[in-house]
């Protein structure tokens, strides 16, 4: 069979990798055609376009983008067209997704949805055209099944891929042997530029106050490396590409971009402090739109404020400085936290998350 996947950010590109190793052993001699990233072409798919191309967040981007996106558009609606696979798979990015969702019913192509758009964070009125273009939803958020069966859709909760992600990853000794936990920070910046910029300027101040700490910070390679290059006069800073979860576990807390390195630091067991800054007209636009009560995943699973959220205007240094400092050396905060991480292992289940999805896929291909 022929498989069609479409990611638009680099998370994506993780889960799409762990789903297409599924998928190939379901289907050793499928296709799979994809706009993904390394890991997914690793993996086997033939990549068309890199996700890259359309890893937009946030209103004043995406507007500052228009023509571009519709560009891509024009694009992924042509290679479907091109290509005619069995079945459509979209993972997360709904402001593309949703569009090409929408395309693939018109041409008569199954669709899954892997990875939920958060719908119910922000726009539930999106339910209508979901329901309308796709045809199995995946989620992996346990309260997320409850919201798209009200809506009579059909919908499993497969489980959370980044249990996935973990199970696979190998430790790297030899660099955590360099490292005392109790003496060592990490920063995940995120994966996006605005996002880096934004906590490049905190963490230079950081320093100042943290002399005897090192401070390690998660690059990542879709980021221009010279968005960081104000870091490097720092000797307490190290910049490690790659590495994201032995960064974490070489640490003893961590300041956190909101989003799924969130959840992959309290799975790892790290205390966090949870920032995220963004265009003035975005944070408006989102503050009207908001449905729920956090923007973090431990925090939204959890269902209560297991850690400190620090957003737009409250993300600044004195207030990073004062949640490491009580991350650092209040037992009682170490205590809560590591309750809450608890809470949450619990409540997302097993580790088969792209076993299951793919297995869903399958079926529904082969219908």
């Amino acid at each position: 069979m022929k498989y069609f996947i479409v990611v638009g950010e680099r998370s994506g590109d993780l889960h799409g990798a762990n789903l297409i190793t599924q998928i190939k052993l379901l289907d050793p001699k499928g296709e799979i055609y994809a706009w993904g990233g390394q890991q997914m072409n690793d993996a086997g798919a033939t990549i068309l376009e890199d996700y890259k191309s359309i890893n937009f967040i946030g209103l004043s981007e995406v507007l500052s983008n228009l023509l571009h996106v519709s560009k891509k558009l024009r694009l992924c609606k042509q290679q479907l067209e091109q290509f005619k696979p069995d079945c459509l798979i979209l993972i997360d990015s709904p402001g593309f997704n949703l569009r090409i969702a929408a395309y693939a019913r018109k041409l008569g192509i199954k669709t899954s949805y892997y990875i939920s758009p958060k719908i119910w964070a922000w726009n539930k009125s999106r339910i209508k055209k979901i329901k309308e273009s796709v045809d199995q939803m995946m989620v992996i958020l346990p309260f997320e099944k409850k919201f798209y069966s009200e809506e009579s859709m059909d919908v499993e909760y497969v489980g959370n891929p980044i249990l996935d992600a973990l199970n696979n990853y190998k430790p790297d000794q030899d660099f955590l042997g360099k490292y005392n936990p109790q003496q060592t920070i990490a920063v995940l910046p995120g994966s996006r530029s605005s996002e880096v910029k934004s906590a490049v300027k905190v963490i230079q101040e950081l320093v100042v106050v943290f002399e005897e700490i090192k401070f390690l910070v998660a690059a990542v390679d879709n980021v221009n490396e010279r968005l960081y290059k104000p870091l490097l006069s720092h000797d307490n800073i190290e910049i490690v590409k790659g590495k994201t979860y032995d960064v974490l576990k070489a640490s003893s807390a961590a300041v956190v971009t909101s989003g799924t390195a969130t959840l992959e630091a309290a799975l790892l067991g790290i205390p966090q402090v949870v920032v995220y800054k963004t265009s003035l007209l975005t944070y408006v636009a989102a503050k009207l739109l908001l449905k729920v009560p956090y923007i973090s995943l431990v925090n939204l699973i959890a269902g209560h404020r297991v850690v400190t959220e620090l957003i737009q205007g409250d993300y600044d240094s004195a207030n990073v400085v004062a949640e490491l400092e009580s991350l650092l050396t209040d037992e009682g905060t170490k205590k809560r936290i590591s309750e809450g991480y608890s809470e949450i292992r619990k409540v997302l289940g097993d580790e088969s998350a792209s076993k299951n999805a793919a297995e869903i896929i399958y079926k529904l291909c082969s219908s």
